[in-house]
């Protein structure tokens, strides 16, 4: 019999008992759907239709081409870019842990993200200065340029455990892509993912966004597998949960969801069927849910206690501030050593800071409350923006999908909002989540029963590896084509988006190679040192205007928010270079 060419999303019944869903059950036709009319028999299909071993290992051989490509696009950048402004101090700090097992730096993020950066540093062994007592702002600063190391070979190690978790999170998507909608959703979905500039570009760096977003996936993934198997997949759930919160704390807004779907699982997976059923099987989703959150609590004190077994922690005066209201009741409460709840009254005080937003060439104070979504728009490829909404459509609409809907889109939208509610517009960054969950999310497009779907899909899936592939090695600042690409987007966007610090090695080269002995200006907005990298500059903005003759350099995001001295040397002058799209150089 010859089986339609679309799976059902939403299983119907569980698999073997032995196995995970959708590892050994037979895919299946959603309710009401004829066969399709069997067609005549292409190259592909003849492929397919060898020997069963043939089969198997074109699978493994197609998921492993997408990681190897991911891989290599990541190796790359990694090898290429200097600091990005956030790096410094996650790599001081996992300097300070291996070195001191102290918690006295960067508290406003939980330890466990960075002692996944301390697997990286332990493996390149740098010295580290034990006499240096600076903030955390310097220690990583005085790691990389001042303690005789070498601060390429030191980031790049740095940046290699982050890059494997990411793909090992490819692997999570593809799994559970696959079981909703059989091996073509699975590798759909991971075609999305591995070929996601953003994922690409903030899995290649020593920073937080990318673990605490794929921890989170990976919760959401497990719970989805405890509407079988209950005992095994919730407490793994509630580590992946514990380990996402013991990242960063804007994942703790999930935690309420999750504990939701667990308990949702937990009745979904009908133990019972006795008397009284309802009561009991509510006892148990009450009891599953509790049980993810104490091995969430459990994981979080154990990454506080890998750095210090003692848990010795002292705020700074004036380190901490004082939050009033429900926000200081909130971190008053939560069950977590007494670094983690400071940690989050820090991150309440920097929401109250005053900051400064650029979303399509209007410089303005505050945060807008559509700028994260505006900055998908702009930063996410056109083919994954269509596949994203068609599958959030089907999900929504068709009736056999809905049980699927809670799991991918009910934490996505909570975060998000979230996210949009922050105070700090800085990047899609704030917003990773949304191409790790909308590469699952996208497979609900294989529910909609037309014939021109499977061709129209695989052409999308093209145009997004085209368009990622183009902006190699240039991940960070990437634009999709409707906004100009890579070359453009400093025009609409700034900070993480696009400038981060990342290419002052690539203009040291530059001006080594094409202004070699003139006068160079630079204002520059990173954490690495110009002077290492061979550049020797001086900062405009302290000098009088009509001395101010040369070359300008100066980077997109100081150009974004110029004013005073700085706009005006940028419109006396004329553009003449730019690099890696994030630095633009001028003639004066």
């Amino acid at each position: 019999m010859t089986r339609d060419r679309h799976t059902a999303l939403a299983p119907r019944t569980p698999p073997d008992a032995g196995s995970p869903p959708g590892s050994e059950a037979p895919e299946k036709l959603l309710p009401g759907t004829a066969p399709a009319a069997p067609a005549a028999p292409t190259r592909l299909a003849r492929l397919l239709a060898r020997p069963a071993r043939h089969r198997r290992l074109l699978v493994p051989l197609a998921v492993a081409v997408l990681l190897l490509q991911m891989a290599v696009a990541m190796v790359t950048t990694a090898v290429e870019q200097t600091p990005t402004i956030d790096e410094p101090v996650y790599v001081g700090t996992a300097a300070v842990y291996l070195h001191e097992h102290s918690l006295r730096l960067n508290p406003e993020h939980p330890p466990l993200g960075k002692l996944i950066v301390a697997a990286g540093v332990a493996a390149a062994g740098p010295h580290f200065d034990r006499a240096y007592d600076g903030d955390q702002s310097h220690v990583g600063r005085h790691l990389l340029y001042e303690s005789g190391n070498d601060p390429w070979r030191l980031m790049l190690w740095a940046r290699l455990p982050v890059i494997a978790l990411t793909l090992l999170f490819g692997l999570v998507v593809f799994t559970f892509s696959r079981e909703l909608a059989g091996v073509v959703g699975g590798l759909g979905a991971l075609t999305l993912y591995a070929f996601s500039p953003d994922v690409v570009a903030h899995g290649s760096l020593a920073t937080l966004d990318v673990p605490a977003a794929g921890f989170v996936l990976t919760a959401v993934w497990l719970l989805w597998r405890a509407r079988w198997r209950p005992r095994l997949y919730l407490p793994l759930a509630g580590a992946a949960l514990g380990a996402a919160v013991a990242t960063k704390m804007n994942t703790l807004a999930a935690v309420p969801v999750l504990l939701l779907l667990a308990g949702l699982s937990v009745w979904r997976a009908r133990l019972t069927t006795a008397p009284g059923a309802r009561l009991k099987l509510l006892a148990r989703a009450v009891a599953g849910a509790a049980l993810v959150a104490l091995v969430a609590v459990a994981v979080v004190w154990a990454a506080y206690l890998a750095v210090d077994p003692r848990l010795r922690w002292t705020a700074s005066p004036g380190e901490v501030p004082v939050v009033h209201g429900l926000r200081g009741r909130l971190a008053g409460l939560l069950p977590f050593p007494g670094a983690y709840r400071d940690g989050l009254r820090i991150q309440f005080g920097l929401e109250n800071a005053h900051w400064e937003g650029f979303l399509f060439g209007r410089h303005y104070e505050g945060s807008l409350w559509y700028y994260l979504p505006a900055a998908l728009l702009v930063k996410t490829p056109l083919g994954m923006l269509a596949l994203w909404a068609a599958g959030t459509v089907a999900f929504l609409t068709i009736r056999q999908l809905r049980s699927v809907a809670p799991y991918l889109l009910l934490p996505t939208a909570v975060l998000l909002a979230v996210a949009m509610d922050g105070q700090r517009d800085f990047g899609v960054r704030y917003a990773i989540f949304v191409p790790m969950f909308g590469a699952v999310v996208a497979v609900g497009v294989l529910a909609l029963r037309r014939r021109w779907v499977p061709v129209v899909a695989a052409g999308l899936l093209a145009f997004v590896a085209v368009s990622s592939l183009r902006t190699f090695p240039f991940y960070l600042p990437y634009a999709n084509e409707a906004f100009g690409s890579a070359a453009k987007t400093h025009e609409r966007l700034h900070d993480s988006n696009v400038d981060w610090g990342q290419d002052l090695g690539r203009l040291a080269d530059r001006l080594r190679h094409r202004y070699a002995g003139q006068r160079v200006w630079l204002v520059y907005k990173g954490s690495g040192v110009p002077s290492y990298y061979g550049i020797h500059a001086s900062d405009p903005r302290g000098r009088p205007e009509r001395k101010v003759r040369g070359v300008l350099v100066v980077s997109d995001s100081s150009v974004a928010k110029a004013r005073g001295r700085l706009a005006r040397l940028i419109h006396s002058s004329h553009e003449v270079d730019e690099v890696g799209h994030s630095i633009t150089i001028f003639r004066r």
